[in-house]
């Protein structure tokens, strides 16, 4: 496992991304709505499962983006267990499909308020023993 902080424009990143949502996908604010502004079809995200852990994804111009469903409401706020697991369930898609490298913005710290010391622990507790390189944006 590899991070890289980058600081720049995640959303001009033209590989795999990937940032948390809620399961209702209202994505109103912040980093999400820039997401659903930029890539729409939230309809294809819809179809596909959408409870807490669950990472469904759409394609745009054959990359992945990935959508971390960390909470129910878009109003909660996520527990650190369901980001794990959220993180699990991405790093089993990365292995799945063999990427190799994942851009996201410093996940679950801005609308969601989490501690960045806490959520970046449990980034290197659920990538340590993978090749995958992850590219954590700020701006």
């Amino acid at each position: 496992m590899i991070i890289n902080f980058v600081k720049g424009d995640l959303l001009k990143n033209r590989g795999c991304l990937a940032h948390t949502v809620s399961s209702d996908l209202r994505m109103g604010r912040g980093i999400a709505y820039q997401f659903k502004s930029k890539f729409g079809r939230i309809d294809t995200l819809r179809k596909q499962k959408r409870y807490l852990g669950d990472t469904p994804y759409i394609t745009d111009k054959g990359r992945k983006i990935f959508y971390l469903i960390t909470k129910m409401k878009y109003w909660h706020k996520p527990h650190l267990h369901h980001i794990e697991e959220a993180l699990e369930n991405l790093k089993e898609e990365l292995l799945k499909r063999n990427i190799k490298s994942i851009s996201m913005p410093k996940i679950a710290t801005g609308l969601d308020r989490q501690d960045w010391v806490q959520i970046y622990s449990i980034i290197v507790k659920v990538f340590n023993q993978t090749d995958i390189i992850l590219n954590i944006y700020k701006l």
